[in-house]
């Protein structure tokens, strides 16, 4: 699956099965962060288009900010092609 960050322009693949934190830094992408574990909130952006999971019942999100499309990276997967907003991101690998 595809993955696209705003405003940056920097995209990945993110396979099946794979936080989308997990598969951006395999890429050379760095995301906010810090604990990864769904509570800290650090890593918080919202999904522009495309669906995603959870891979905890409960993650550090209101109903308001689940339904509004914000999500947490570090325990989100991607369900098909994303677009993320994601002002923090920026590549490991400058040009």
């Amino acid at each position: 699956m595809k993955v696209r960050l705003e405003p940056s322009g920097l995209g990945f693949e993110a396979d099946a099965g794979t936080t989308l934190l997990q598969a951006a830094e395999a890429a050379g992408i760095e995301l906010p962060s810090s604990c990864r574990n769904g509570t800290c909130r650090t890593c918080i952006c919202r999904r522009l288009s495309g669906e995603t999971r959870h891979t905890i019942e409960w993650p550090g999100l209101s109903i308001d900010e689940k339904e509004e499309g914000w999500i947490l990276p570090c325990v989100a997967q991607a369900l098909g092609d994303l677009t993320l907003d994601v002002p923090g991101a920026r590549s490991l690998f400058p040009d």
